[in-house]
């Protein structure tokens, strides 16, 4: 099963919460915060212009990009969790 976004939007795989520390403690799931960064599986072809024109994206296939704590919408993708956020609601590229 493949997913391709629609219009301005990008699907992105979080990356995995720590697990632990730099200390070395474990943390439970409980207390895990929720990752706020992953990357870019695939993107839409762009945003629609009111006069036709599609702008093409700013991130690419494989960016790592930053984006809000509670962006986007979940989806489960072949047992594995991922996002679909529009482009504008991306913070920034990590390089």
């Amino acid at each position: 099963m493949s997913v391709t976004p629609l219009e301005d939007r990008v699907l992105v795989k979080p990356t995995e919460a720590e697990s632990r520390t730099e200390s070395g403690i474990y943390l439970p799931e409980s207390a895990k915060e929720k990752p706020m960064q992953g990357k870019v599986v695939a993107t839409g072809p762009g945003k629609l212009l009111d006069n036709g024109e599609r702008i093409k994206p700013a991130v690419k296939k494989g960016d790592t990009v930053v984006y809000s704590k509670y962006a986007g919408t979940e989806v489960e993708i072949k047992n594995s969790t991922h996002l679909i956020v529009r482009e504008s609601e991306l913070l920034g590229v990590i390089e």
